[in-house]
């Protein structure tokens, strides 16, 4: 199994060494790093494009681009929303669709996981983030609408490709971790409202993610997975 991992970085971080560590080529595994933003298409075009091509399939993606700006709705400028909305909407659609092309060129019957968030949901308490809670809503009902498109397998063989979604909760991710920095109010809040009284890890959205992209999940399609720890589930 080969494995690129894309991100705006110009490096990888100390995690990802680790990683990289402990693949075994022998056993035909590979871990890359490519630098891109989403928000140049044409280098994403450039990068997927060009590990379709050279391997001659492509059958998993992950879009997780996100940005997070807590603001309330009346400070923002036109500018700052578009610039969230370009990232963690627009991104992830020119991601999914990148990548779609390339699998229907190869007639792969491929799995495209966009990360979504329970902020799709909710209003997060104590959290005033509008653009950012709406535009991951906004990538719930985009999966719903590329599988609409890309799942039925059609006459020449391209389609049936599945897309979901993963929303997860409260996850100590880099920019969670500088939300509570910046407010530790915020840390004590969420776990006492939360059933596991802690916020989840990153390593906890893996399981999820394989499910999506594995053979285990080939009935599934335009469908969300909630990761939340909080009292209160939302509407299915």
């Amino acid at each position: 199994m080969r494995i690129f991992c894309l991100d705006r970085l110009e490096h990888p971080d100390d995690e990802w060494e680790e990683a990289q560590s402990r693949v075994v080529p022998e056993w035909g595994g590979s871990l890359s790093y490519k630098q891109v933003d989403v928000q140049d298409t044409d280098s994403l075009e450039a990068i997927i494009g060009g590990i379709a091509d050279e391997h001659q399939r492509l059958d998993g993606v992950i879009a997780a681009a996100g940005v997070q700006q807590v603001k309330p709705a009346l400070e923002y400028t036109a500018s700052e929303a578009n610039e969230v909305l370009s990232i963690n909407y627009t991104g992830v659609l020119m991601t999914a669709a990148v990548s779609a092309r390339k699998m229907m060129q190869y007639r792969c019957r491929g799995s495209i996981c966009l990360i979504a968030s329970m902020s799709a949901y909710v209003a997060n308490k104590g959290l005033v983030s509008p653009v950012y809670n709406s535009s991951k809503a906004a990538v719930v009902q985009l999966a719903r609408n590329l599988a609409m498109e890309w799942s039925p397998l059609g006459q020449d063989g391209t389609g049936g490709i599945r897309i979901n979604c993963i929303s997860p909760g409260h996850m100590m991710t880099p920019m969670i971790e500088k939300m509570v920095e910046d407010d530790p109010a915020l840390m004590e809040r969420w776990c006492r409202e939360n059933m596991m009284g802690r916020l989840a890890r990153p390593s906890e959205i893996k399981g999820a993610a394989l499910f999506l992209l594995s053979n285990a999940s080939t009935f599934m399609t335009g469908s969300n997975i909630t990761l939340i720890e909080t009292y209160e589930m939302p509407p299915v």
